[in-house]
C-alpha cells in the first residue's frame, strides 16, 4: 500500500488538516479579539507559538503512533475503539488548553509570566520588539517610542479622557534644507502632500478623512514641515492608511504641479509682497543672515518658485520624506503597543534613504550694525529690529524667552507700558525668538503712527534694552514671567493637541521627547541676575539690524 494511502487509512492526514484549519480560526478570531481589547503586543505572539509548537507535535504524535512499527505494536495493546491518535489528540488538547488558561492569566496579570533572556540566534524570533519606556523624573509612565528598522520614529502618549486621537509627523525639512534655485520647496510639497497619489484621486485624501470623521492641517518653518491630523479613535486604520499611502505613493505629476506652483505664487503675493509687514520681515531676515540658509523665505524667491523642475521635485521628495528623516508622534485614547504595531505594519516596509546633506554652514558674527529703508504706500510705518542669538539647545535661550516675556509678553509688559500706553510712540510692539535647530534671531516689531520719528523710537528701544543690561529686571517680573509660561505650559500639555506638540518639539529640537517635562524645573532655576547677563550678550549693536518701512517722503520723491 502507498505510503499516501497508509497515510490517510490511519487519519494522519486528517488529524493535520483540522489542526491547519482550526489554528487559522483561532489565529482569526483572538488575533481580531485582541486587537479590539488593546491586549498588550506580546499576546498575538503568544497565540502564534502555541498553536506552532501544536502543529508540528501532533504531526510527529500521528506519525510515531500509526505508521512506524513500533507504533503498530503498541496500538495492538491498547483498545482498538480509539486510536492512539485520538489519544494523543486528547492529551495535546489538554496541555494546549493549559497554555491557554496561563495566557490568559497573564492578559489580566500582565507581570505573572516571567522574563526570559532567549539566546541571540532566535531572540528575533520569538521576542517582541523592545518599546522605549521613560527614565527621567517627572515624564509620565504610560509613554512609549520606538525607532524602525527603517528609521522612522514614533512616539506614543496614550490619554484615555476622550475617545479622539491626534496625529503628528514632523519631516526634518524646512527653509534651511534649501539653496538658491529650490527655495520654497518644503512649502510647496506642504500643498502637494494633499494632492493625490498613484491610489487615490486629487481630493481624495480630504475626502477620505472627513469621511471617517477626521481633520487636518499642515505648516512649514524654517527648521521643519509638519502635518497634523485629528480624528476619532473609530478612524485609527484609516489614518495609518492615508499617511502610508502619500508617503509611499505620493503623485508628482506635471499638471497638478503647476496648478500648486499658481497656488503658491499667489501666496506669496497675498503674504508678502503685498504685505508691509511680510515684505519687511523677508528683507530683514535677508539682511541679518549673509551665509546660512535661514536667510531665505521659507516660501521661497519668486524666481525659483517659477523655475522647479520636475528632477528638482522628486529628488527632493526621495531625499526628506524617507522614513529615516521622520518622527510620528500620536496622542489620545490608544494602547502604544497597538499604534507601534499599526506602524510597523503599514510604514515598516516603506525603504530608508541615505541621509539628507548635513546643514554645515553656520553663520560668521556680526561686526556692526546692518541697516536698511523700505520706502513703499504705507499708512503706518513699521519698525523692526534683531539681533543674533543662539538655537533650541542653547543655555541662553530659555532666560531670552523669559527676558522677551517681561518685554512684551502682552499688554502689562514693559514695552507696551512705556510705547503703547504711556508714551504713545507706538501703536502696537511684540517680539518672538527663533528657537531653530540652528542659532537665529531675537526679534522686536513695531507698528508706528503716521509721521512717526522712526529715529527716535529706535533711541527709545536701545535705551530700554540697555537699561535692562545695565539695571537688571526685578523679582516680580521674574516671577509674572514664571507665572505666565508655567501657566501656558500646563495649558498646553492640558490637550492632546498641546501634548503631541510638546513631545514632537523635544524629540526634534532636542533628541529626547523627555525634554518635554523639564520646564517647570528649568524656570525655577533662571535668576534675575541670568537674565541681566543674557541682555548683555545679546543685545550689542554690532550685533543688531534694523529694519524700516514707511512712505516716501516729498524730499524722496523730488
Amino acid at each position: 500500500m502507498s505510503l499516501f494511502s497508509e497515510l490517510r487509512r490511519r487519519n494522519v492526514l486528517k488529524v493535520a488538516l483540522l489542526y491547519a484549519l482550526a489554528s487559522l480560526i483561532v489565529v482569526w478570531v483572538v488575533g481580531g479579539s485582541l486587537i479590539w481589547l488593546g491586549a498588550p503586543v506580546w499576546a498575538n505572539e503568544f497565540v502564534l507559538l502555541v498553536l506552532a509548537i501544536g502543529f508540528p507535535v501532533a504531526l510527529i504524535f500521528a506519525w510515531a503512533y500509526e505508521i512506524t512499527p513500533a507504533g503498530l505494536k503498541k496500538s495492538l495493546d491498547v483498545d482498538q475503539t480509539q486510536s492512539i491518535v485520538f489519544k494523543t489528540g486528547q492529551k495535546l488538547n489538554a496541555a494546549v488548553a493549559v497554555l491557554a488558561v496561563l495566557g490568559a492569566l497573564a492578559l489580566i496579570g500582565q507581570r505573572l509570566l516571567p522574563e526570559f533572556e532567549f539566546p541571540a540566534i532566535i531572540e528575533p524570533i520569538l521576542l517582541a520588539p523592545v518599546y522605549e519606556k521613560p527614565d527621567k523624573e517627572g515624564v509620565p509612565e504610560e509613554i512609549r517610542a520606538h525607532t524602525l528598522d527603517n528609521g522612522l520614529r514614533i512616539v506614543v502618549w496614550p490619554d484615555h479622557d476622550i475617545p479622539s486621537v491626534v496625529m503628528y509627523n514632523y519631516v526634518r525639512a524646512g527653509g534651511r534644507n534649501e539653496y538658491p534655485g529650490i527655495t520654497g520647496l518644503s512649502h510647496f510639497f506642504e500643498h502637494m502632500m494633499f494632492n493625490g497619489t498613484t491610489r487615490r484621486a486629487q481630493g481624495e485624501f480630504d475626502e477620505t478623512m472627513e469621511a471617517a470623521g477626521g481633520a487636518n492641517n499642515a505648516y512649514t518653518s524654517k527648521d521643519l514641515t509638519v502635518y497634523q491630523d485629528w480624528f476619532p479613535k473609530s478612524a485609527l486604520e484609516t489614518i495609518f492608511e492615508l499617511e502610508a499611502d502619500r508617503l509611499e505613493n505620493l503623485a508628482i505629476d506635471p499638471g497638478v504641479v503647476e496648478s500648486e506652483r499658481g497656488v503658491v505664487y499667489s501666496e506669496r503675493r497675498a503674504r508678502y509682497d503685498n504685505d508691509n509687514f511680510g515684505r519687511l520681515y523677508l528683507e530683514m531676515n535677508a539682511t541679518a543672515f549673509i551665509a546660512h540658509p535661514y536667510q531665505f523665505p521659507v516660501i521661497g524667491w519668486s524666481s525659483d518658485i517659477e523655475n522647479w523642475t520636475q528632477e528638482d521635485l522628486e529628488s527632493y521628495f526621495r531625499t526628506y520624506y524617507a522614513p529615516n528623516n521622520l518622527t510620528m508622534v500620536f496622542t489620545g485614547d490608544i494602547a502604544a503597543e497597538q499604534i507601534l504595531e499599526l506602524a510597523e505594519s503599514y510604514f515598516g516596509s516603506i525603504p530608508a534613504q541615505p541621509a539628507p546633506r548635513a546643514i554645515l554652514t553656520r553663520e560668521p558674527e556680526q561686526l556692526g550694525e546692518r541697516r536698511f529703508l523700505l520706502e513703499v504706500d504705507a499708512p503706518t510705518p513699521l519698525f523692526h529690529m534683531s539681533f543674533h542669538a543662539g538655537s533650541a539647545t542653547d543655555p541662553e535661550t530659555l532666560p531670552l524667552s523669559v527676558l522677551l516675556n517681561i518685554l512684551v509678553g502682552g499688554s502689562s509688559s514693559r514695552l507696551h507700558q512705556q510705547f503703547v500706553e504711556q508714551e504713545e510712540i507706538a501703536l502696537s510692539v511684540g517680539g518672538f525668538q527663533m528657537e531653530g535647530l540652528d542659532p537665529g534671531l531675537v526679534y522686536f516689531y513695531l507698528t508706528l503712527p503716521p509721521g512717526a520719528d522712526t529715529d527716535a523710537v529706535e533711541a527709545r528701544l536701545l535705551e530700554e534694552l540697555s537699561r535692562i543690561v545695565v539695571e537688571g529686571v526685578t523679582d516680580a517680573e521674574l516671577q509674572k514671567a514664571r507665572n505666565i509660561m508655567i501657566a501656558d505650559y500646563w495649558r498646553g500639555l492640558a490637550t492632546i493637541d498641546g501634548k503631541a506638540a510638546a513631545l514632537g518639539r523635544a524629540e526634534v529640537f532636542f533628541g529626547d521627547y523627555q525634554q518635554a517635562f523639564s520646564l517647570p524645573d528649568d524656570l525655577a532655576g533662571i535668576t534675575t541676575a541670568q537674565l541681566q547677563e543674557v541682555a548683555a550678550d545679546v543685545f550689542e549693536r554690532r550685533r543688531m539690524t534694523v529694519g524700516v518701512l514707511r512712505s516716501p517722503t516729498e524730499d524722496d520723491t523730488q
